[in-house]
């Protein structure tokens, strides 16, 4: 029986951890601001600072949670008789744009303070002399999402459930996601297997799908014909910068998020797990907006 140390319990990946493992593990929730007292054997880093979307954090904030709470929390874990440490990085902790198939061996090159929040903390972990009997786990995943999500899928589908077309269909990309589904059985693979090496690994389902073929998908799972507009990009792009300052829905860092090409492979941790991911990249997002359908009804 593992008991668990977790933080970040009530954010969107906590709460789906806990549900998928409820009757398998106990958990003990860190609360914020009081000692950490790691007496689990088990320790699951969730808790941490978003991409902030609309600008509303300082600087500070990200480094204040993302990599200095990170690093209280880790060296409690040093310190304690727990045995598996896994906390969550990001892929924009190596880049914000990549021109290829993001691998865990690029050369990471931070550009926002969420990203360089990030690597610190993942440089910070990585440097430590890890004990025997211990495994360190750091996952650098792409867009989680499932039952329960909140971030650009949402977005996306509040725009075709009301009908309106999509008007970004110019826009040819391919980008990774990854249903909280498979983020769990990883999660579960990492604890109760031994042989699985500590170290850095990004986390994906194995098929990249464009925004596109998300429209579709979204008015798939709605029953509906979808309506995809191909508008011209230098308007679109113009429009986004007016909403940078009127804090429009559509600004810069929301346009590139629903339309850039960001692939991650996941192929470092398949080979580790030995094992096939349980949900295809297309059945991991039917299941989301199949969730947004009943949520709404």
């Amino acid at each position: 029986m593992y008991n668990i140390f977790i933080t970040g319990s009530t954010g969107f990946v906590g709460k789906n951890i806990f549900n998928y493992f409820i009757d398998k593990y106990s958990f003990f929730s860190y609360i914020k601001y009081t000692k950490i007292d790691i007496k689990q054997n088990i320790v699951l880093h969730f808790a941490g600072i978003a991409h902030d979307l609309k600008n509303t954090l300082s600087k500070d904030d990200y480094y204040e949670v993302n990599t200095e709470f990170t690093k209280q929390i880790f060296d409690a874990f040093l310190d304690s008789n727990a045995t598996v440490f896994i906390t969550i990085s990001s892929v924009k902790a190596v880049a914000d744009k990549i021109d290829s198939v993001l691998t865990e061996d690029f050369t990471p090159k931070p550009i926002t303070h969420y990203g360089k929040s990030k690597l610190l903390a993942e440089q910070y972990i990585l440097n430590k002399t890890i004990p025997d009997g211990k495994r360190v786990y750091v996952l650098r995943p792409s867009m989680i999402h499932g039952p329960g999500n909140k971030g650009n899928l949402n977005l996306l589908y509040k725009i075709i459930s009301k009908g309106f077309p999509w008007p970004l269909g110019s826009f040819e990309n391919k980008r990774s996601f990854c249903s909280i589904e498979n983020f769990c059985f990883i999660i579960n693979e990492l604890i109760s297997n031994k042989n699985i090496p500590s170290g850095v690994y990004n986390i994906a389902d194995d098929q990249p799908l464009s925004t596109n073929e998300i429209i579709n998908l979204i008015s798939k799972s709605q029953g509906k014909k979808p309506i995809i507009l191909n508008i011209s990009q230098k308007l679109i792009k113009s429009i986004s910068k007016i909403g940078d300052f009127l804090k429009l829905p559509l600004n810069s860092e929301r346009l590139n998020k629903l339309t850039e090409t960001y692939i991650v492979s996941n192929n470092k941790i398949i080979t580790a797990m030995n094992k096939p991911l349980p949900l295809s990249a297309i059945e991991g997002l039917i299941k989301t907006f199949n969730s947004f359908n009943t949520s709404a009804k």
